[in-house]
């Protein structure tokens, strides 16, 4: 058994190589006409009831749109009670039959099992759930002066989706229902200075990617990546002016998630350009990183650069 790993060593990289020759082109061409047929039968969401956490501003308040607009039935659960009221009575305007509000915090497991079980009370069914939560965390690693003032980034970004997916489970099982994660393209494409941002991203990918091999056809997962998009969250945001990147907006990224759910795609990046990224990064992540170091030095990222 000791000479058993060298063998495959030595055998499996070129066998490998041999069958994903032999593999790729027909696996590419059953993806694109299962992504044609999926286009074509995309979930009508009229009627049904869809739960989305983080929804009184950015991206998850343009989510509650889109989906108001297609006719959903909405609980929209935040921390703010007065953004949220503002954002359910745009969306009822917009063609949603039903909104309520629940004022809650998703990095506690009380609320998380609570605005659930008051969804799934007041509609008597759960068909979307929208983990949209999240903060943002800016500045080195080692300029950190306690360990603890991270844990808010963790506990929101990736705790709060795992609760409220937790509790949510039973009901999207009975309705073949679905789970829609927005992560980040900063879970596999790791940026200098937000490292437990993106952490907390990642572990969110490799997270929903295990629930989607253990549900199989059970629930739809689908795992979005954004790229920069304008939320309430970046406004003031130094590295906004400082990386030449295009940043979308939050109407458009929503519209994105909200069609990849209805589709049933697992993977989504939005925008789709970005995708070539994860090629590099597979492909050649010492390169990528380099240059990534590189790019934030030339632009004189303010968390490289800084001496605070």
């Amino acid at each position: 058994m000791g000479t058993f790993n060298p063998i495959l060593n030595f055998l499996f990289p070129p066998m490998a190589i041999f069958l994903l020759v032999l593999v790729l082109p027909p696996f590419l061409v059953v993806k694109l006409l299962g992504c044609i047929k999926r286009s074509i039968q995309s979930e009508n969401v009229k009627g049904k009831v869809v739960l989305i956490t983080g929804a009184s501003s950015g991206i998850g308040e343009c989510i509650a749109y889109e989906y108001a607009s297609r006719g959903a039935r909405l609980a929209l659960t935040a921390r703010r009670q007065d953004r949220l009221q503002a954002v359910a009575n745009k969306a009822r305007e917009l063609g949603s039959p039903d909104v309520i509000v629940i004022c809650a915090d998703v990095s506690r497991e009380e609320d998380c099992k609570r605005f659930v079980n008051e969804t799934v009370e007041h509609f008597g069914q759960l068909d979307h759930l929208v983990n949209n939560a999240g903060v943002p965390r800016a500045g080195l690693f080692e300029k950190v002066a306690n360990i603890s003032d991270l844990s808010p980034v963790m506990d929101i970004n990736f705790w709060g989706s795992l609760y409220s997916t937790h509790f949510a489970i039973p009901h999207l099982k009975r309705s073949k229902g679905k789970i829609i994660v927005n992560s980040s393209v900063l879970g596999w494409l790791s940026l200098p200075g937000s490292g437990i941002y993106n952490a907390s991203k990642a572990a969110l990918i490799s997270f929903y990617e295990t629930l989607s091999a253990e549900f199989g056809e059970d629930i739809g997962i689908t795992i979005v990546t954004p790229g920069f998009v304008e939320t309430e969250m970046m406004q003031g945001n130094r590295l906004q002016s400082k990386v030449p990147i295009p940043f979308e907006s939050s109407e458009v990224c929503a519209k994105a998630m909200v069609d990849s759910a209805c589709r049933g795609d697992l993977y989504s990046t939005e925008p789709s350009w970005l995708r070539i990224c994860f090629l590099f990064k597979a492909l050649c992540p010492e390169l990528v990183d380099r240059c990534i170091h590189w790019l934030m030095i030339s632009m004189k990222h303010p968390d490289l650069n800084s001496p605070d």
